[in-house]
């Protein structure tokens, strides 16, 4: 089972997509099935087929966004969280070969966006960093393998100041 952890960003951007669908995207495509409708035959017509498709998979992330905000839990930035790595963090980590990255741990629901930077709460990695602090050892099973990391800096973002 995913978690239904998210941060504050990832589920105002979910929030986003779901007004953008309902309010913009799906009134328009509607008009152009209507359209396409009083053309007569929809059996050949192309128009009404494809925007009727697409109306579907609209009408299926509407309905998905719209139950799955329901189970989702906000994880917020806590002052209790400042120095050790937990949901939401940015972690800069370190190998043995001085290759540096930094990663942000988010919901499952943020990596859809496919931000090079987030890592989900369910991955390996993120499960060897929850918990740590700045100069912690982390060893990740990886498919080619057992790899070091060290931690060389953590931070969050807080609400009043949401930069990167």
């Amino acid at each position: 089972m995913k978690s239904n952890l998210i941060t504050r960003s990832g589920h105002d951007k979910l929030v986003a997509e779901l007004q953008h669908l309902w309010r913009e995207e799906r009134p328009e495509i509607t008009k152009k099935v209507n359209w396409a409708a009083s053309l007569g035959d929809r059996s050949e017509n192309a128009d009404y087929q494809y925007n009727k498709q697409i109306l579907r998979k609209i009408d299926r992330r509407v309905r998905y966004l719209g139950k799955r905000l329901e189970e989702l839990r906000i994880i917020e930035f806590s002052p209790e969280q400042e120095g050790k790595v937990y949901f939401g963090a940015w972690v800069e980590i370190e190998n043995d070969d001085g290759e540096v990255k930094t990663l942000r741990i988010v919901g499952v629901d943020e990596i859809y966006d496919h931000h090079p930077q987030h890592i989900s709460i369910d991955s390996p990695m993120a499960r060897a960093l929850l918990g740590k602090q700045v100069d912690d050892e982390v060893e990740v099973v990886t498919p080619s393998g057992k790899k070091s990391w060290y931690v060389n800096a953590i931070r969050y973002e807080k609400l009043e100041n949401s930069s990167n």
